[in-house]
């Protein structure tokens, strides 16, 4: 199947959606937390094994390349397929009663491989259970093996990358709150990537979920010229099924990453004791209340003042300070609360964070950007050195950018981003940050304002954007204040008179049923 861009303004592939559908009716009564194990597990299949065909019949055409070599195939990063997980037998199988039976067997014959070390204990491996339906995985193979995975004119890690990709936002859209706990919206992780800009070094993310900030740094490095291999990629999730998504994610588009799992979770148990990233891009999970904090309390990473039991928001962004490198830069998204709350130490911990001008920029993002929840979120962007990297030097500075009303509505409950508006509040970030004159920044009321701390001190270390850039100049018509007063009394008028006629019609009314 060709593909193609949609007009959308996300850079979908055409049959991206139509696929989705067609998978999702294939489901029926298959709760989307467990399909979408089916689904992606089936898809990673269908990719390694078509990613390991293709070497075959490279390695066929050169002289004394060996085929039944793995480490051929390991150079180039393939990953070995046996005879009996290769997609060709599973389509030939596809209507067989066994055919659960048959998946299990390719998924353990792929992780027993020992060159596939990065896919040990990775990959699911239960179709065989007996609720699930096996006619329907049949069909999901037919719906697969109708798609070529390597494209040539997409790149085949890409094309494969991104259905992937959409899969699992499709999925988290389908469970909702549960889904967003596996996946940010890419409107999101692309804000932050192309306000950080991660070309090299080292990028860290202690709640990885399914991979995403990965993904787009990734595709960030490759679109501006650099390799794959240009950052060195960290990850640590407790949700072990999430892990096992991340891992999938990043090996179908061969990113190399330590994705640590414990169930502790970096508070607790952190895998990276001794990393100081570069770049550090996260979405922890809102306000979460039962983290542990009591048992922590004098841990030294809160250098700014220990964080509330009942909330680990401010938890979350001293643990990413802490990991940060002295001229590294961080992207963190959290509840609206954040930037405001007074309650249990979080104001003065706030405050402490502005005094030691580690507080870089604050980002007021739009509602209805999540799957998960409704709650208003803000990007927090952190330096430890705001001269850093050539950068102009803000020391003493914050700049605040009010987007709430940037975006597109999606569907009816969820909004986007469009690359526009992406590139709006990016490219304002960067020219705040430039020392190249043609760049200047200037503040824009209504969207955009360069803070002193001294202003910010005066709003008792509130960090709103609303409160720092004002209102948006109204745009002048033409047309002077007395003839629009004089309009707007004229339709006033008319309003009153229509309500006077509506009021006497609903009396007649109700005296016709009334009894006297």
């Amino acid at each position: 199947m060709a593909s193609s861009t949609s007009s959308n303004g996300t850079g979908d592939l055409g049959f991206e959606a139509d696929l989705f559908k067609a998978a999702d009716k294939l489901r029926a009564g298959l709760e989307p937390s467990e399909y979408k194990h089916v689904a992606l597990g089936l898809i990673f299949l269908k990719y390694i094994s078509e990613a390991f065909e293709a070497q075959r019949a490279k390695l066929a055409d050169i002289d004394g390349a060996d085929t039944e070599d793995p480490e051929e195939y390991i150079a180039d990063n393939v990953f070995w397929v046996p005879k009996e997980a290769r997609w060709s037998h599973l389509q030939a199988n596809a209507k067989q009663p066994t055919i659960g039976t048959l998946i299990d067997d390719a998924m353990e014959a792929i992780e027993a491989v020992p060159e596939n070390t990065s896919l040990k204990g990775v990959l699911p491996k239960n179709y065989a259970r007996p609720t699930l339906d096996k006619t329907m995985l049949g069909e999901l193979i037919d719906l697969f093996s109708n798609i070529g995975m390597h494209d040539a004119s997409d790149g085949a890690r890409d094309l494969l990358g991104r259905v992937y990709e959409y899969f699992l936002s499709g999925f988290a859209g389908a469970e909702g709150k549960r889904g967003g706990e596996f996946f940010t919206p890419r409107s999101v992780v692309r804000t932050l990537v192309e306000m950080l800009e991660p070309y090299e070094g080292r990028v860290y993310d202690p709640c990885c979920g399914s991979g995403g900030m990965f993904v787009q740094s990734e595709r960030f490095v490759k679109e501006h010229g650099g390799r794959i291999g240009d950052i060195a990629i960290y990850g640590q999730e407790t949700n072990n099924t999430t892990w096992k998504l991340a891992k999938m994610n990043l090996a179908v588009r061969g990113i190399d990453a330590e994705i640590a799992w414990n169930n502790e979770g970096s508070f607790h148990r952190d895998a990276f004791p001794d990393l100081r990233a570069d770049y550090i891009l996260a979405n922890p999970p809102f306000n979460i209340s039962d983290w542990g904090g009591e048992r922590i309390a004098e841990d030294a990473r809160w250098v700014h003042g220990t964080p509330p039991k009942g909330n680990a928001n401010f938890g979350w962004l001293q643990h990413i300070l802490h990991h940060l490198a002295p001229r590294g830069t961080a992207g963190v998204v959290l509840a609206n609360g954040s930037m405001s709350s007074q309650q249990s130490g979080e104001g003065e911990i706030r405050k402490a964070m502005v005094e030691a001008d580690q507080v870089d920029c604050m980002v007021a993002l739009p509602g209805q950007l999540f799957y998960s929840t409704q709650i208003p979120a803000c990007l927090w962007i952190l330096a430890k050195d705001k001269s850093a990297n050539g950068h102009r030097d803000r020391q003493g500075e914050v700049l605040f950018i009010d987007a709430r009303n940037l975006g597109f509505m999606a569907d009816r409950v969820r909004r986007e981003f469009a690359p526009e508006d992406i590139s709006r509040i990016a490219d304002t970030y960067h020219n705040w940050r430039s020392k190249e004159p043609e760049t200047a920044y200037e503040d824009e009321p209504g969207f955009c304002k360069s803070a002193s701390l001294e202003e910010i001190r005066e709003h008792g270390h509130v960090l709103t954007p609303g409160r720092y850039v004002g209102a948006a100049a109204l745009e002048d018509d033409g047309v002077i204040f007395e003839d629009r007063f004089a309009e707007l009394r004229e339709i006033l008028a008319a309003q009153f008179e229509e309500g006077r006629a509506l009021e006497k019609r609903i009396e007649t009314a109700l005296g016709g049923v009334l009894p006297e």
